[in-house]
């Protein structure tokens, strides 16, 4: 990651824990010493709906407080959307899409595309952790923060509801993946 801005927009469908993702990012980012925001945004409030959100990290201070439109980094927890949105929209030259899938599909023809069988390891672990997984292989993409950071921020945030270890094993999981 540069010293400048870097913009994560996550895509998910409510209740899928792209908000939790995209905020325990933040937090370990932030704990490596970086500026960061993270904020979700939400069509219909339902379980299931679309929504999108965003991590927004930098070595300066962060001014702006608007969604991202034009992201380095597109993060896809549900496959299902890539044929309902254009999750690629505005995508930045040389910016990447990190994609729960075994394959990237048509949609996604010309673009640079990181696909991690997420539900696949998830659901081989017996956990629905498909959420921490993608978490784990955006920071390899990334390039930081350090898994440990990663991890202890997840352990952190989520432990109240899993055991830490089941939750440091899904952020392990989806790094290797892209490591």
């Amino acid at each position: 990651m540069s010293t400048e801005t870097t913009e994560i927009r996550w895509h998910a469908r409510a209740g899928q824990g792209a908000k939790t993702a995209a905020q325990v990012l933040a937090l370990a980012l932030m704990r490596s010493g970086r500026s960061v925001q993270a904020f979700p945004e939400y069509g219909p409030e339902r379980r299931g709906a679309p929504l999108k959100a965003f991590t927004r990290t930098s070595s300066k201070p962060i001014r702006r407080h608007d969604a991202i439109t034009d992201p380095d980094v597109v993060v896809v927890l549900e496959p299902t959307l890539v044929h309902e949105v254009d999750v690629a929209d505005g995508l930045r030259p040389g910016g990447i899409v990190v994609l729960n899938a075994e394959e990237a599909p048509p949609e996604l023809d010309g673009v640079h595309v990181l696909c991690v069988p997420a539900s696949r390891l998830a659901a081989a672990s017996g956990s629905s952790f498909i959420n921490i997984v993608m978490l784990g292989a955006v920071a390899a993409a990334l390039g930081e923060p350090p898994l440990e950071c990663l991890e202890d921020a997840a352990a952190d945030q989520l432990a109240r509801k899993v055991s830490p270890e089941l939750i440091r094993a899904a952020v392990r999981e989806g790094y290797a993946c892209l490591n």
